[in-house]
């Protein structure tokens, strides 16, 4: 069968290589029945297990405080990791510059600090 003079030969399996066999492939690909089986049974199965953990949690306030705090310790610890590996970047920006010669430095400070806000900026919209 022809694709009507829109691109290459097509046959019944949709095997061409034009626009049109390529978005049938894509789609049939998407539609695989064993896939959605089985993200609708690890979605099912998630939802169990949460709702087991939640039941298990509010029958023992005190492991659910536990976690609670166990939890916000880590999210301290990443915030303080962020702080250490952004003080060690500025040691070594500093160690950098310090080797430099004094007419280069001016402009790769300036270099630096756009880089560094950038970064930085970045850092803190991941963390949010």
């Amino acid at each position: 069968m022809r694709s009507g003079g829109l691109g290459p030969a097509v046959t019944e399996e949709g095997t061409g290589d034009g626009p049109l066999d390529i978005l049938v492939r894509s789609t049939r690909d998407l539609l695989r029945p064993e896939e959605l089986v089985r993200e609708a049974t690890r979605d099912i199965v998630k939802q169990e297990i949460r709702g087991h953990l939640e039941r298990t949690l509010k029958e023992n306030p005190s492991l659910d405080r536990e976690l609670r705090e166990a939890v916000k310790a880590l999210l301290e610890a990443r915030a303080q990791e962020y702080a250490a590996l952004l003080r060690v970047g500025a040691c070594t920006a500093r160690l950098g510059l310090a080797a430099v010669p004094a007419e280069i430095r001016q402009q790769l400070t300036r270099d630096l600090i756009t880089i560094f806000s950038k970064e930085l900026g970045q850092i803190v919209e991941r963390s949010l």
